[in-house]
């Protein structure tokens, strides 16, 4: 049975980091599902115009494996105000699910305490101030993991970050095939 992802967007996501990981993880048979506020269209960071799949409302995290928020300085304040976005955070923390944020966006897991004493994190540099002090180490690391909760740095690492959690849900084959199918440069 192939994970089940949910993508929520607010206003001002990274347009890249949203869509480069739907994609990427749809390649991989992953089910995604990006949800917003509402069934209005939702203008992303550098104003484009996206339509999101569903509505927080009708989301039940129990349906879920995986949660993944991408960022973008306005879409990662519009998350932290959003008390479904807390709900759903504090819903897959408890139950151990994968957790994931990329640019701006680990300053929600922070703001919620998923992120809190020295759990090591990294984030998009300028993005600490967004969580007010809150806890967690930052490592500055392209991709940092710690059990269940995975970030990344921001728009330059949305590939390397989306074959991560492609590799993570549906296995090395799975991401090896997608990744020859993108035409990514090859690290040697």
């Amino acid at each position: 049975m192939a994970t089940k992802v949910l993508i929520p967007l607010c206003p001002g996501f990274e347009e890249m980091e949203a869509i480069i990981l739907i994609d990427v993880l749809r390649r991989g048979n992953v089910q995604v599902v990006s949800a917003s506020k509402s069934k209005e269209p939702i203008i992303a960071s550098r104003n484009t115009i996206h339509l999101s799949d569903t509505i927080f409302s009708e989301i039940n995290p129990n349906e879920f494996d995986a949660i993944v928020l991408p960022g973008g300085l306005n879409g990662t304040k519009n998350l932290m105000a959003e008390t479904e976005i807390e709900f759903f955070l504090q819903s897959f923390h408890t139950s151990k699910k994968t957790i994931a944020a990329i640019c701006a966006a680990p300053a929600v897991l922070r703001k919620f305490g998923i992120i809190s004493g020295k759990i090591p994190y990294t984030a998009f540099p300028s993005s600490d101030d967004l969580a007010n002090g809150a806890g967690g180490t930052y490592t500055g690391k392209r991709i940092e993991s710690y059990h269940h909760i995975h970030t990344s740095v921001g728009p330059g690492s949305a590939f390397e970050f989306a074959l991560y959690l492609l590799e993570l849900f549906e296995g090395k084959e799975v991401m090896e095939k997608v990744k020859q199918g993108l035409q990514l440069p090859h690290s040697e």
